[in-house]
């Protein structure tokens, strides 16, 4: 039995991560999570795109994929959609959340999703890093270790 499992180790990866500065309190507090957990896990250099809400996040990540030199292996989207009293967050996270899938599938390039989409500005804070750990961190975690296992499968 063959089995792959992800490390946790971007030494010599090209990390890139897109965040958005719309709610910018919560978004630049997963940004520092990202970071660190990048940094932690030994990516060499880590490329930082801000742009201006969450619905710029996959035209972003399109771009840097596109790219035919320092193309990274591995993205982070950060952002945060908060709900409010129409249906507009909802369709925004679909939407995103689509471009985004769709980007990842089509290039091979792991793209983790780190956009939050609490009801709250609370449960937000709580999220990026108050009580609910850091969710910036984790997306970082889980483009690596999605690395890894498409680069296993690849060489297998």
């Amino acid at each position: 039995m063959n089995t792959i499992r992800g490390k946790l180790d971007a030494s010599g990866k090209r990390v890139a991560v897109v965040v958005s500065r719309w709610n910018e309190l919560v978004t630049r507090a997963l940004l520092d999570g990202a970071l660190e957990e990048l940094q932690r896990l030994g990516a060499p250099e880590v490329e930082v795109v801000h742009v201006p809400g969450t619905w710029e996040i996959p035209v972003a990540v399109r771009a840097l994929l596109a790219r035919t030199s320092n193309r990274p292996d591995a993205v982070v989207a950060l952002g945060c959609i908060l709900q409010g009293e129409t249906p507009h967050a909802g369709l925004l996270a679909s939407d995103v959340g689509s471009a985004l899938m769709g980007l990842q599938t089509s290039t091979g390039v792991p793209i983790a999703w780190g956009v939050l989409t609490p009801n709250t500005a609370e449960q937000a804070l709580d999220r990026s890093g108050l009580k609910h750990g850091n969710k910036g961190r984790e997306a970082a975690q889980a483009a690596v270790e999605m690395l890894s296992v498409v680069r296993q499968i690849s060489e297998g």
